[in-house]
């Protein structure tokens, strides 16, 4: 496995810990705010976004070739 293979693999494997430990954290603050079902909606929809600006900006970059 050369030096490059092991960064890629690292990044993908760093950030999507990250992302399902935010997810975590979401659904837990739901939990203990009492939010409800909507409420619960509400922050992963608001707070999600930051998440889905990652995956999205990604598929960009990977579809134009860019990276």
């Amino acid at each position: 496995m050369s030096f490059e293979q092991f960064e890629e693999y690292s990044l993908w494997l760093g950030v999507g810990g990250l992302m399902l430990f935010m997810v975590f954290i979401v659904w837990n603050l739901a939990k203990e705010s009492e939010a409800g079902r909507f409420g619960t909606f509400i922050l992963f929809i608001a707070l999600g976004f930051g998440l889905l600006g990652f995956v999205i900006k990604t598929v960009l970059v990977e579809a134009m070739g860019i990276g």
